[in-house]
């Protein structure tokens, strides 16, 4: 196969069009094309890529390869076509046409150089895509502005990007107690260099909020008392505002917390098989990479969101800038922030050995992650074994029939879940409280208290009588 067949199919494979990427069937129009050229080429520089592509003889929406019969090689006005766009293309833009066989059938790729210096220009105006429309550069001022300053100064980054005039005071206390806590050495004199939390005029920059002691983006669980956002919401913690290394520990323990372990005795000869709510090693990995790959520079953090049947991971950005779909599936990960990674595998949080992704994929197939052109969204899907699928009402003890499943922890993530609220509520609330209160009975209770006690979740202090309980974190 030959280096254009694999790019065209690498491009149909992606789940949408882009600023850089147009298909089309056997569509012609002289000098909507060359249009088209100015647009993908600012979309690609928009987006830092080195190159843009329109290809024909794709279906619009499907992707399905039907050929084409358009042609290049042909005269318009009495001028071959190709040095009719190349001469009114302003600046100069080496394009380039070629006709491609896939599966027999005809079709043409043309590649389209990233705008560099200036905007590129078709017919004296320039173009650009906003979503699947062309539109001329000029009706749209900010994304003019925001063009010119990624032609003058690169892509944004979080290392390149400074930190807002009010978050020029920074502190890094937590960042130097998580590095003593890894048995890492952070030196106070070359941290901001080596970790490279300044701009090059010597500013605080987003990497710096991120890691510092305390900023203003926010990062929460939500848990919703059924399947969708419409359900009530029934819980959010707050994680944020704090060094981002904490705030993600604290998700990775609340994961763990609710990952109750269920006993499977169906077909049971001599031992129980234990069976956890979800694979929490693809938990784990699904919000690394949230983390790592999430598009910080909007100062919007990843989304948890927790509902009676799955868990919902979402990180904005979309793929990377030179990430194809299939090396994503695969495990060639190429970081969105680069430097942030390099971070986690100092910090030895993640392995950078490219198991995140396949591990979500071995465990709950390529259909748990959606690729959006902003965001991407794991699903970790719940395994309870005990009720039908995706209810919520586990939690009473009882005798099961002959051939049910006796789970070994009654209480759903709903009511682990309430208890640690009516805890941080009223620390001294009792046992049979909570149950009168749940509708459980006691001896659920105290199990589901036991299992957050040894997560260490939460603490008794004192004697039953007299004493009272204590939320850590």
């Amino acid at each position: 196969m030959t280096k254009s067949e694999n790019l065209i199919k690498s491009l149909i494979a992606l789940p949408h069009e882009y600023e850089w990427l147009d298909f089309k069937e056997s569509w012609f129009s002289k000098d909507e094309i060359g249009e088209y050229i100015s647009a993908i080429s600012n979309g690609a520089a928009l987006c830092g890529r080195e190159f843009g592509y329109i290809v024909w003889g794709i279906h619009n929406s499907t992707h399905e390869i039907i050929g084409t019969t358009v042609n290049f090689d042909k005269d318009v006005n009495h001028e071959p076509y190709k040095h009719y766009l190349a001469r009114n293309l302003k600046p100069s833009v080496a394009f380039d046409v070629e006709n491609v066989q896939i599966d027999g059938k005809r079709l043409v790729l043309l590649s389209v150089p990233a705008a560099k210096s200036v905007p590129t220009k078709f017919l004296s105006q320039a173009f650009i895509r906003i979503g699947s429309s062309k539109e001329k550069l000029s009706k749209f001022p900010e994304w003019e502005i925001r063009l010119l300053n990624i032609l003058s100064n690169g892509i944004p980054t979080i290392v390149g990007m400074a930190a807002p005039d009010y978050a020029q005071e920074l502190t890094f206390e937590k960042l130097f107690m998580y590095y003593g806590a890894k048995g890492v050495a952070l030196r106070k004199e070359t941290f901001k260099k080596s970790l490279r939390l300044l701009t090059a005029d010597g500013r605080y920059n987003i990497m710096a909020l991120l890691l510092s002691d305390a900023n203003d983006i926010p990062i929460r669980v939500s848990v919703f008392s059924g399947k969708s956002k419409a359900d009530t919401l029934f819980s959010v913690k707050e994680y944020g505002n704090s060094c981002i290394l904490y705030a993600m520990d604290k998700i990775l323990e609340y994961g763990d917390a609710i990952n109750i372990i269920q006993a499977d005795e169906r077909g049971r000869i001599s031992e129980r098989k234990d069976v956890p709510l979800f694979d929490y090693e693809a938990f784990h990995e699904a919000i690394l990479n949230a983390f790592i790959h999430n598009k910080w520079l909007g100062m919007n953090a990843p989304m948890i969101s927790v509902f009676t049947d799955r868990i919902e991971i979402l990180s904005h950005g979309g793929l990377g800038l030179e990430q194809d779909l299939e090396g994503f599936y695969k495990g060639v990960s190429i970081p969105v922030n680069e430097i942030l990674a390099s971070i986690f595998l100092q910090l030895r949080l993640s392995e950078r050995s490219g198991r995140g992704v396949p591990k979500i994929v071995e465990a709950y197939g390529r259909e748990s992650i959606k690729i959006e052109k902003n965001f991407i969204v794991v699903t970790i899907p719940f395994n309870r074994i005990n009720v039908t699928p995706f209810e919520l009402n586990e939690g009473a003890d009882s005798d099961n029939p002959e051939g049910s499943v006796k789970s070994s922890v009654k209480g759903s993530v709903k009511s682990s879940v309430k208890i640690i609220e009516m805890m941080k509520e009223n620390p001294e609330i009792t046992i049979p409280m909570m149950a009168e209160s749940l509708r459980l009975t006691t001896r659920a209770i105290e199990k589901n208290v036991a299992r957050l006690q040894a997560k260490g979740v939460v603490k008794r202090i004192g004697p039953d009588k007299g004493g009272h309980w204590e939320v850590i974190g």
